[in-house]
């Protein structure tokens, strides 16, 4: 099992994460913005991660410091449940629909932080999230998890429907990459023998 848990308290936000990279999918979130919580979900059912997420924001500002936050929470949290990384496939690749929307995540879990974020929102506001915080969620966890991340919606007339295939995109990935190959367990998937 890979579990971790991560606090982070700051003037704006108050989080608490835990999750087990070896679950089920079981999942227990509350960030006070019901569509981030949606999304959350996807990365705990699909990516077979068990998650519990905890946020007190100050959401009478707006969503920002709540989302960015959680993403590096969720970053740290990662990063500290994969370890040396030793026996890991380390690469992930998904390309999910939903319905008119086509989104593909690539990501190596390579220690090095990096995103490369295209989508053209078609709405400035899911449910109660702003669109521009996908990405700032996934920039935040990337750079505490040092992953490098490719997310590209190819196609998509929903903006719902965007948002959530790119994060089923995401939580098929990351279950990949975090993945043990059986023939080299003891081996950190790298020429330079660390990550």
């Amino acid at each position: 099992m890979r579990p971790a848990s991560i606090s982070r308290s700051t003037k704006e936000t108050r989080i608490d994460v835990s999750l087990d990279l070896d679950g089920t999918g079981v999942c227990g979130v509350d960030t006070g913005i019901g569509f981030f919580d949606h999304m959350l979900e996807q990365i705990a059912r699909h990516g077979l991660i068990d998650l519990k997420v905890k946020v007190a924001g100050d959401l009478h500002v707006d969503g920002h410091h709540t989302v960015e936050d959680t993403g590096i929470v969720i970053g740290e949290a990662l990063a500290r449940a994969l370890g040396d990384k030793k026996g890991i496939l380390r690469y992930g690749e998904a390309c999910i629909p939903l319905d008119e929307s086509l989104s593909r995540v690539v990501l190596d879990l390579s220690g090095r932080p990096g995103l490369f974020f295209d989508c053209r929102f078609t709405a400035p506001m899911i449910g109660g999230l702003d669109s521009q915080l996908v990405r700032e969620f996934f920039q935040g966890l990337v750079n505490h998890c040092g992953m490098t991340l490719h997310i590209d919606n190819l196609k998509g007339e929903n903006a719902h429907h965007q948002a959530e295939s790119i994060f089923k995109a995401f939580a098929r990935a990351l279950r990949t990459a975090a993945s043990f190959d059986a023939r080299a367990l003891d081996v950190v998937p790298s020429t330079k023998g660390a990550l």
